[in-house]
C-alpha cells in the first residue's frame, strides 16, 4: 500500500515554531537537532468534526517522551493546542485531517551530539493534511520482518522519538514483498507491533493485544482496552507468539492514522477466514461511535 499525493495539499501552510509557511518554502535550520540526530519527538493526531479525539492523552505522551529524552523546556499543552487550532484555520480545515506534531530539542550553535549546544529552545513544527484513514478497511497484509523491536534497556520504545530507522527497515522489507506492512517480533520472539501500527488477535472471543516493552503504549490500542472494558468484551494483555497469530479467529491492527483494519493476510497465510471478522467489525463499530461524539473541541463549527 503506498498513500498517493492529495491536491487538496497542494498549498498547505505548516506551523513552525508560531510562524505560519507554504510547504514549497517550510525549513528547518541544518542546526536543528531533529536534522543533527533525531533529536525529537512526535504525535499523530485525528481530527474529527472540529474534535481531536484523545488529544490531551496525545499531549501527555509527548510531555512524558520529551521529559524522558531531557528537554530543557516543553511547551504547555495549551500553548500547543492554540499552535494547533491556528494552523488548522489557517487551512481551513474541520474534518478528515491528520496533524503531525514533531517537537524538537531545538537549534544548536555548532553542529555535535552534546545537548548543551542547544540554547535557543525547543522547536514546535505542527503539519495538518486532509488524510483519511490510510489502511483498507476491507483487509491488509502483512509479513513478519526480521528486524526486531529492541527492548528497554537498549532504548526504551515508549520514548516516541523520531528515530524511526528501525520501523522504516521493517518497511522497506514489507515494500519489498509487496504487502502493506511489517510485523515485528521483539528479541524473545513475541509479538510487538506492526512498524507502524499495534496488533490484536481474537481467540475464542478474547481479544488479547502485546505488552509494552519493546513497543510503545499506543493511544488507540488503549481506547480499543477501554472499548473491551466497557463493553464486557473479554481482553487481554500478554506475550503473543507468532503461531498464536498464525492461528487467530482474527487479526487487526490499532493506530491513529489507519484506526482500526483487518489483517487477512500474514506471511503468505490467510489470516482468520480471509475478511473482516464479527469482533473486530463491532470493535470498529464501537471506535467510530466513540470518534463521533468524543474529542478536544478545537474549533467552532458554524451551524
Amino acid at each position: 500500500m503506498k498513500q498517493e499525493f492529495n491536491p487538496k495539499n497542494k498549498d498547505l501552510q505548516i506551523n513552525i515554531n508560531g510562524t505560519l509557511y507554504h510547504r514549497d518554502e517550510a525549513g528547518i535550520s541544518p542546526f536543528d537537532s531533529v536534522v543533527q540526530g533525531g533529536d525529537a519527538v512526535w504525535e499523530g493526531l485525528r481530527l474529527y468534526n472540529g474534535r481531536i479525539f484523545k488529544l490531551i492523552p496525545h499531549l501527555d505522551r509527548l510531555r512524558d517522551s520529551a521529559l524522558a529524552m531531557a528537554f530543557a523546556e516543553i511547551p504547555s499543552h495549551d500553548e500547543i493546542i492554540a499552535e494547533i487550532r491556528k494552523t488548522l484555520e489557517a487551512n481551513e480545515m474541520t474534518d478528515g485531517v491528520h496533524i503531525r506534531l514533531t517537537l524538537s530539542r531545538g537549534v544548536k550553535y555548532t553542529s555535535g551530539m552534546d545537548t548543551r549546544l542547544n540554547t535557543f529552545g525547543p522547536t514546535l513544527i505542527v503539519l495538518a493534511e486532509h488524510k483519511p484513514p490510510v489502511y483498507d478497511k476491507s483487509g491488509i497484509r502483512l509479513i513478519t520482518s526480521g528486524i526486531r523491536r529492541i527492548p528497554p534497556d537498549c532504548v526504551d520504545q515508549n520514548i516516541h522519538s523520531c528515530n524511526l530507522i528501525n520501523s522504516i527497515l521493517a518497511k522497506i522489507q514489507a515494500n519489498a514483498a509487496g504487502v502493506d506492512d511489517a510485523l515485528m517480533l521483539d528479541y524473545q520472539g513475541f509479538v510487538a507491533e506492526t512498524n507502524a501500527t499495534h496488533i490484536f488477535v481474537v481467540d475464542n472471543g478474547v481479544v488479547m493485544t502485546s505488552k509494552t516493552d519493546s513497543c510503545p503504549e499506543g493511544i488507540t490500542r488503549a481506547t480499543v482496552l477501554e472499548i473491551c472494558e466497557a463493553n464486557d468484551i473479554p481482553y487481554e494483555v500478554k506475550d503473543i507468539s507468532l503461531s498464536e497469530v498464525y492461528r487467530a479467529d482474527e487479526v487487526f491492527c490499532t493506530g491513529t492514522m489507519g484506526e482500526l483494519a483487518p489483517v487477512v493476510d500474514l506471511d503468505g497465510r490467510t489470516s482468520g477466514n480471509g475478511a473482516i471478522g464479527e469482533m473486530t467489525v463491532r470493535i470498529s463499530d464501537l471506535f467510530r461511535e466513540r470518534t463521533r461524539n468524543e474529542g478536544y473541541q478545537v474549533l467552532t463549527l458554524s451551524s
